[in-house]
This record gives structure tokens, sequence and C-alpha cells, in this order.
């Protein structure tokens, strides 16, 4: 079976297996892809058997009855960038987690746009699978990655307003630990409109040794001492918070363990189960890429930056300060380019407006040398790229006006000087 053309993916990613959820246009909202009855997770693992790659519930089946070659760890490895012997060959580990992805694929004849969803995120696991991506055939514009915080929050924008019109609580469970993430809006010192900025954070975890009993066999006694202590866990997450809705998600969460603590989960608010919540929140991601939606709450959160570029330009007949580099976005991939016709030759004024201290600056970029024409036939390329999280180079570059003005050779460059990010988004919480 093909799917959909023109897919918008959601990717889950993470030690032990992938999960995948698309767009359904009838339905108008994404689908998680079963591999069983209710059952999303697909197991990270490759099998090599009779010259052909197969991948996950093939792959494990070749392990248990000890045929072919098969790869376990695939994500943990491709990370510290191994090299893995497969039969006779070795491969890089990050080839066999890209050959993975493709063969999970397979089944979504065209990608348009895909949100790989990952425990944690930082600059190498970005360019590792943008390049994996890329690698697959889809755009660069077109791959985002993002950690499991934000595929909460993104997932959380699409639900009703009254789920998150307090705080939202997110539990994950696995055999040995708990933890707990809540959503909540953050105190900006200043914003322009309406606009609202939230992150989540982790506000508790507990190791928990009942767990271990009770997963995945169910013990009764060990159960009630586990439901005990994970309702005091809630109670002590909960002090002084107005909470609307809660989510659990995590293997560790399929046996009813705690009805006791379920109760207090649901005294007031409601709650809710289920293990492709941050797939889904991938695809949501995807969606507001693909339409171009940037409405609604940012996400914020100590790797994002809480400063934006802005220069006066006039976008679909509208003037106004338009951001060139937003807030909300990493430094590693805020780089950009834009043609603008400028009105007149004077010089063009940098606005940088900053979340955490409430302050404007501005900069200015001389133009001087720069051919002084008229009727709108001055044509510049803006270029953003950023150095390092504190420095972004603006490039503008005079590209002529089609067969009318060649190129005159101007170019000048401006480095803007930022605050960073460590400091700027714990002064806002």
């Amino acid at each position: 079976m093909v799917m959909n053309k023109g897919s918008m993916l959601g990717y889950d990613l993470n030690e032990k297996s992938c999960q995948i959820s698309y767009y359904d246009e009838t339905k108008d909202e994404p689908v998680t892809l079963e591999v069983a009855v209710d059952n999303y997770q697909i197991p990270l693992m490759l099998g090599y058997f009779r010259d052909r790659w197969v991948y996950g519930k093939e792959a494990k089946r070749l392990a248990t009855v000890n045929e072919g070659c098969t790869v376990s760890d695939l994500f943990n490895r491709a990370v510290r960038q191994e090299k893995v012997r497969v039969g006779a060959k070795t491969h890089d580990a990050v080839w066999l987690l890209a050959k993975f992805i493709s063969l999970s694929l397979e089944e979504f004849d065209e990608i348009t746009y895909i949100t790989f969803s990952v425990p944690e995120n930082n600059i190498d696991m970005t360019k590792m699978l943008k390049g994996i991506g890329r690698h697959l055939g889809i755009e660069k514009d077109h791959i985002c990655v993002q950690d499991y915080k934000e595929s909460f929050c993104q997932y959380m924008f699409y639900q009703p307003k009254e789920l998150w019109q307090y705080e939202s609580a997110l539990f994950y469970c696995d055999a040995q630990e708990i933890k707990a993430y809540m959503l909540r809006r953050l105190n900006t010192v200043s914003s322009r409109g309406n606009e609202k900025f939230v992150t989540v954070d982790e506000v508790a975890s507990a190791r928990m040794k009942e767990l271990e009993a009770i997963y995945p066999v169910l013990n009764v006694d060990k159960a009630k001492d586990a439901d005990g202590r994970f309702k005091t866990f809630i109670q002590s997450v909960f002090e002084k918070k107005v909470v609307s809705s809660v989510y659990l998600t995590g293997e560790g969460f399929e046996n009813n363990w705690y009805p006791n603590s379920l109760k207090v989960l649901c005294n007031g608010r409601r709650a809710f189960l289920g293990n492709n919540l941050y797939s889904k929140g991938a695809c949501y991601t995807s969606i507001r890429k693909c339409r171009d939606y940037d409405e609604g709450p940012v996400y914020l959160d100590e790797t994002k930056m809480t400063e934006q570029i802005c220069l006066r330009m006039r976008v679909n007949g509208q003037e106004g300060w338009h951001p060139i580099v937003s807030w909300g976005t990493h430094w590693y991939e805020a780089d950009g380019q834009w043609e603008v016709i400028l009105e007149d030759t004077s010089d063009v004024e940098v606005h940088i407006e900053s979340l955490a201290a409430g302050d404007l600056k501005v900069e200015t970029v001389q133009l001087e040398g720069l051919p002084d024409r008229k009727d709108y036939s001055l044509r510049l390329l803006i270029e953003t790229m950023f150095l390092d999280e504190r420095t972004c180079r603006l490039k503008f570059k005079d590209i002529g006006f089609g067969e009318f003005y060649p190129p005159t050779g101007f170019q000048v460059e401006k480095e803007i000087h930022l605050g960073g990010i460590n400091g700027q988004f714990n002064s806002m919480s």
C-alpha cells in the first residue's frame, strides 16, 4: 500500500523504536501508522538476509530465529558515529540508520515535509537527521528536528484551548523511572501584538524500584506500593498549580497498576493515556510549517533564540517590521536569504528586539556606493549567516534588475552581536 501523495509526516525516533504519524486529508488531522492492532511502535532494528535488507518486526524475527545478520541500537550507534560490521561488510552507523528510516518510509510515495522528534536535540542531532532526510530526497528546508518537549507543546497547540488554558502536565514512565513535565506560559517582558510564548519544563523525576517488579508482569503487592508512591509524586508535582489536563505516555503505563493515582490525576481535570503523542506533535509541526502557519503560541526553551532581527519591509502589500531572524528558532538553523526591492538608497535600519530584556536596539547599515536608481529598480539580496549563537552576519548585495541593470558588484556586511542563549531564557522563567 502506498500512502497519499504529498505527505506531511511526524517521525518519533528513540533508542528502542520509531513511530510514524502522517496527515490524513479526510480527517484533517494526524493519523499514526499501525504495525499491529493498537501498536504503533516499530522496533529500531535492521536485518540482512539473502541479499535483502529488512527492518522492524521482520528484523526482530530474524534475531529470534538466529538467521542472517541483525543490528540493534541503531540510534545510539549513529549518534556515536560508529562503524558496524554486518556480515562481511562494515557500514557507518549513520548509513544504517538512514537505511532503516528509508525502509520505514517506503509506504509514502512522496514526502512534502518531515519533522523528526527525538528525546533530546542539539546541533549534531539536527545535522545528522537533516542529512539523512536529504539523502532520502527531501529538501533541506522541508526537514525539521525537535525534542520531545517541543513535540508535546506542538501537540497541545492543536487541542481544544480549555485543555491548556492553565498548565498541562505530561507524565512519562518506563520500567524504572517516572518524569513529570509541565507546559506553561512564559512571563516575557515585552511581546508584540497578541503573541504568546510558552515552554515545557521537566519539573520532577523519580526512580521507583517497584516499577521493575510490575513491568511487564503485574505483581499485585508491588503495584500497590508503586501506586502509593506515584500518588504522592503527583500531589507534589501539582502542589500550588492549576492544571487543565494530564497526559500519560511511555511503556510503564501500559499495565493498570495506578488506580488510586488515576483518581488524583482526574480530579477536576481531564486525563489521557497514549503512546503516539510525540509523533503526532511532530506531524503537527510539519503541517504548521507546510502551511506557513505563524499564528498561535511560540515555543521557547534554553536552546532557542530570545532575540529577533527585523527590517522594515512591505510584504503582501502590508508594510511593517518583518523578522528576518525570528525568536523561537535555533541559531544554527536561522541562516536565510531574501530578495528585496529598495524604494531608495538611504541607509537601512535594523531592529533587534529582545524578549528577555524587553528592549529594542537599532543598528544602521550604510549603503554608500550603491547606485541611485528610480522606479523600484534596485534589487538587493539580503543574507543572514550565524557565526555562533551570539553573532549574526548580515550581507547586502546588489543583484541587478533583469536585463535593464546588471549587478554592480556592490556588497556590504554588518555583524549583529546578540546576547546569546545562556541566561536569556532563564530570566523569563
